[in-house]
């Protein structure tokens, strides 16, 4: 079985999922033209950099359109008439009605009436699609994802001030294992933790793998850790529980 790692050291965020992904062997011209099936108007762009002396990928989602509010319904609508799998719709969807009854909580509303907001924007959107899809292209069968490292402090949001991490990041992570360093900074976006939220098998330490690729998306701002995200590639060991004395080296 075909499985991925999630390292979160330095969190999640949508963006810093793709630049894993594609760092690890996803060709970025593959997830574009899987994505150009949403027929919505964007790019991808994809450099090389060096986080603390660690190389990553960063993946630039480019878009035209200004700050745009965007309800579920109408981003049920452009997944639904997308050409994109069913499977990946599916998962799509279950990742956005997440998000959605996350956002409904924090501001005591419906789903269906939750204004997105950052995340209704065409590059969060295309920031969750490409991550589910970007998966399904990698023929990954089943998801885990170490403990969470969040932030702590301030940031500017559509309603104001709000507290790290995001309210409705603290509600998608219920159940999820965490913890802080004191970083001050937002390490884990609403997108990041919808996608991981949802996807995610099981959260722990790394499972017994025989590891074939590996990657590092790299997010936007420069922190004392790594701003990186880490996957892990490769085949699932059926024999995990067997004594490592076993294996030379060990």
């Amino acid at each position: 079985m075909k499985i991925a790692y999630f390292q979160c050291s330095a969190g999640i965020s949508g963006d810093m999922i793709l630049g894993a992904l594609v760092d690890a062997g996803l060709s970025l011209e593959a997830l574009k033209n899987e994505l150009m099936k949403l027929k919505v108007p964007f790019d991808l762009k994809s450099r090389r950099v060096l986080k603390n002396g660690i190389s990553g990928t960063k993946v630039q989602v480019i878009v035209e359109e200004g700050h745009v509010h965007r309800h579920l319904s109408h981003i049920r609508a452009i997944v639904q008439e997308s050409e994109l799998k069913g499977k990946v719709k599916k998962d799509i969807m279950r990742v956005f009605t997440n998000l959605a009854e996350a956002e409904a909580k924090v501001h005591n509303t419906t789903v269906e009436a939750v204004h997105f907001h950052e995340v209704g924007a065409l590059d969060s959107i295309i920031d969750i699609c490409g991550s589910v899809a970007g998966l399904e292209l990698l023929g990954i069968e089943k998801i885990y994802c170490s403990p969470i490292h969040i932030g702590t402090g301030f940031t500017k949001c559509a309603h104001g001030i709000i507290p790290l991490p995001a309210p409705a990041v603290v509600q998608l992570l219920r159940g999820i294992k965490v913890y802080s360093k004191g970083v001050k900074a937002e390490l884990v976006t609403p997108t990041g933790a919808a996608v991981i939220s949802t996807l995610c098998d099981d959260f722990g330490e790394i499972p017994f793998m025989s590891m074939e690729s590996c990657g590092c998306g790299a997010g936007d701002r420069e922190l004392e850790i790594p701003n990186l995200l880490r996957i892990c590639i490769g085949q699932l060991e059926q024999n995990e529980n067997r004594d490592l004395a076993e294996y030379p080296g060990e």
